[in-house]
Parts: C-alpha cells; sequence; structure tokens
C-alpha cells in the first residue's frame, strides 16, 4: 500500500466515523458503488486520476450516482475521490472497505467479525461451496442469493450484506481472503484487532482469554481470538495477527531442526 493510498484511507474513514445516518442502505449504496467503480477502468480511472482537478472528480460522482443514492452515500463518495490515490484498484478497495465499515458501525451490538470468521469456516470446510462462490463463471447476483440463503436465521443483515456483496465482487481475489480482510476491518472498526489461532485442538475459554490478554498487551489494542483446529500443528500454536505470524507449533520446530540438520 502506498503513502498516498494510507493517508487517503485515514482520510475516508474519518468522514465515516464523522458522518450521521449512516445505516444498511447506506452500506448497501456503497457495496453497489464499488461494484460499479470496479467494473469499469474508465469510470476508476477518471475518479483516482489525481491530475485532474478536484471538481472534475466530484462532478463525475454526481453524474454517475447523483439521485441514486443517499445525501450520506453521496458525502462519502465524494470524499473518497477528492483523495489522492496510489492506483484506481485502491480507491474501488476503499470504497468497499468504506461499505464494510458502514455496516458494521450499522449494528453496533452484533459480533459481526465473529459471525464473518464462522462463515468464512463454512466456505473452507465445504469445496463445492467454495467453488460456487468463487467460480468466474457463475452469476454475481446468484451467488450473493446463494449466501443470502445460508446466512438466513444465522447471522445478522450486516453480515449477510458484507458477504453478499463481497462475493458478487471478488477482483481476483479468493473468497476466503476477501471474508478474512472484511473480518480484519470490521475489527479495526470496532477498535480492536482479531488474532486467527490455529492448533491441534480447541482451546477451552481460560486458554483463549490467557492468550487474547497476551495478545492484547502486545499489540495495545483488544484482540479477540478465532480458533482453527489444523491437525498439521501437531502441539503448539500458530497465531496470526494481520500480517503478524507467531508459530510456536511442534510443528515448525520439527521443520526448523530438519533444516538445521540437513545443514
Amino acid at each position: 500500500m502506498g503513502s498516498a493510498t494510507t493517508q487517503a484511507l485515514a482520510a475516508t474513514t474519518k468522514a465515516l466515523d464523522a458522518a450521521s445516518g449512516v445505516d444498511l442502505d447506506v452500506a448497501g449504496e456503497l457495496f453497489a458503488a464499488a461494484r460499479a467503480v470496479g467494473d469499469s477502468s474508465q469510470l476508476s480511472g477518471a475518479l483516482a486520476d489525481s491530475s485532474a482537478p478536484v471538481a472534475a472528480r466530484r462532478q463525475v460522482v454526481t453524474a454517475v450516482f447523483g439521485g441514486s443514492v443517499s445525501a450520506t452515500t453521496a458525502s462519502l463518495l465524494t470524499t473518497a475521490v477528492e483523495q489522492r490515490w496510489s492506483s484506481a484498484s485502491d480507491l474501488v478497495d476503499a470504497v468497499e472497505e468504506l461499505a464494510i465499515r458502514a455496516a458494521a458501525r450499522a449494528e453496533p451490538s452484533t459480533d459481526v467479525a465473529d459471525e464473518l470468521f464462522r462463515f468464512s469456516r463454512t466456505v473452507a470446510e465445504n469445496s463445492e461451496l467454495e467453488l460456487a462462490l468463487g467460480s468466474r463463471l457463475g452469476d454475481a447476483s446468484a451467488k450473493g442469493a446463494l449466501v443470502d440463503t445460508l446466512l438466513a436465521g444465522r447471522a445478522s443483515r450486516a453480515t449477510s450484506l458484507i458477504a453478499a456483496s463481497l462475493v458478487q465482487q471478488p477482483r481476483e481475489r479468493r473468497v476466503r481472503q476477501v471474508l478474512s480482510r472484511a473480518t480484519r476491518i470490521v475489527a479495526d472498526q470496532r477498535g480492536r484487532k482479531v488474532a486467527t489461532v490455529f492448533a491441534a485442538s480447541p482451546l477451552n475459554a481460560a486458554q483463549a482469554d490467557r492468550l487474547a490478554g497476551v495478545l492484547s498487551q502486545r499489540y495495545g489494542t483488544q484482540v479477540s481470538i478465532n480458533t482453527v483446529v489444523d491437525p498439521t500443528v501437531v502441539g503448539g500454536l500458530r497465531v496470526q495477527v494481520a500480517d503478524d505470524v507467531i508459530d510456536a507449533s511442534v510443528s515448525a520446530r520439527l521443520a526448523d531442526l530438519r533444516q538445521r540438520l540437513a545443514g
């Protein structure tokens, strides 16, 4: 991620935090906008062109989205195109991130990050489902409808909106990849990080609480624990927090020993 995009993301997130009237309708409009911009290289290029006057980029937003979205959504899109982005794809990712954050904000009492993680595990454990959702040949709206059906009565409206929207606009990304990214964004919106813990057997409550406490102290913020049971770990744990990996598994130590013996 370029420095320009880092600064631009901070500005758009700040605008969302300051906005009023952010609800699931706004989130849905932002997802639709991300899909529209991502599907058109001409549109994404025009909106992310830092050499074009800011006023001209604002006019493009008005021409394309004016009258079809709420004032809150229009304002957030305008803020996004006013920023300087390292690439057009970064702008598309940013609008999508705004949509995810808006959905999480719309249902503050729901653990959306946990629901997204559970759905990602369902996808990971069902190869046919992963293929159906990740195939480039499938109809996008049918994929969204499938997710809605799978999550009906099992997850919140915010989670269903996020998951159903993302599978319709994968942009060369795997389904599990987009769901993992969404989980991290939702957690960040709630002021915490997510640790994915790979262990040979499930952690009990006391173990999870202790690990969460250690990680929270290390990262200076609340850390939620998501556990993936992986027999290949053998013993110990492998912990991933964003791009950080802490591998204290027996399998890792054995691999290291084999490498040393091999010289």
